[in-house]
């Protein structure tokens, strides 16, 4: 018997880097992200579809109409969200590394909850509408991520602004790991950030106390100071206070 692939996440990454190039950046950033989390919760994927261009739509909409085979579409070329490096196609990777199922019952990971079921709840949390939730021809393995531009639109030439891609940037970030912060841990970290901001502006220091260096290097790392410099005794005092009470460990 051959020896299964080891599934490490250079290895389940790299099944799917190729779908990823065409993509919108942010959908890419999006799709990455689905990768590694899905991953680190023992739900291997591999993304199927990406781009795809028009030809290929049009040879994917003939196929079950005027080709052999099953409809899988109802969109002509330029009438598809893949068309435009928004949408992308996933499955299950299975264990020998190179098979994939669309089973959407399968529980590979024996925690009672279908795999498929536990890679949609990511991809919503980082932004993708599921083609699941259509009212007709439900499209399963699909997820897209239009910023609210209509197939007419985007081929019209209309893409995202830079306000929704920022946007979707940060909703990626405050979604990440196991740990991503609640709501309310948000705002106590803004209103932190606001505090410390205001004692940053009253009398400063030539150099930080040595008894604050250390403080003043995690605040720095879980990014709630950008700089240590030019800080108040109470800036400082404040810093390490907050640090010693491990608040900076819950604000990546």
């Amino acid at each position: 018997m051959a020896a299964l692939t080891p599934l490490t996440i250079e290895y389940v990454r790299s099944k799917s880097a190729s779908k990823l190039s065409g993509l919108l950046p942010v959908v890419a950033a999006a799709t990455s992200a689905l990768i590694d989390r899905c991953y680190a919760r023992g739900v291997p994927i591999v993304i199927t579809q990406g781009l795809r261009t028009i030809a290929e739509q049009d040879a994917l909409y003939a196929q079950g109409r005027t080709k052999p085979g099953k409809i899988v579409t109802n969109a002509r070329g330029g009438y598809s969200y893949h068309n435009f490096g928004v949408a992308v196609d996933f499955a299950l990777l299975l264990p020998d590394g190179k098979s994939v199922s669309w089973d959407m019952a399968r529980d590979g990971d024996g925690d009672k909850v279908a795999d498929w079921n536990e890679v949609v709840v990511v991809a919503k949390e980082l932004g993708f509408a599921w083609g699941g939730d259509w009212t007709s021809f439900k499209d399963y393995p699909h997820f897209e991520m239009t910023f609210g531009l209509s197939t007419a639109q985007y081929r019209a030439g209309k893409r995202p602004t830079q306000a929704q891609i920022d946007a979707a940037y940060a909703r990626i970030k405050e979604t990440e790991g196991d740990d991503a912060m609640t709501a309310e841990e948000k705002a106590r970290v803004e209103a932190l950030e606001k505090r410390l901001a205001a004692l940053e502006n009253n009398a400063k220091m030539a150099a930080v106390p040595a008894w604050a260096l250390t403080a003043c290097e995690n605040a720095k790392k879980a990014g709630v100071l950008d700089t240590i410099a030019n800080g108040s005794y109470d800036f400082y005092r404040m810093v390490t206070i907050l640090d010693r009470a491990g608040i900076f460990k819950g604000a990546k």
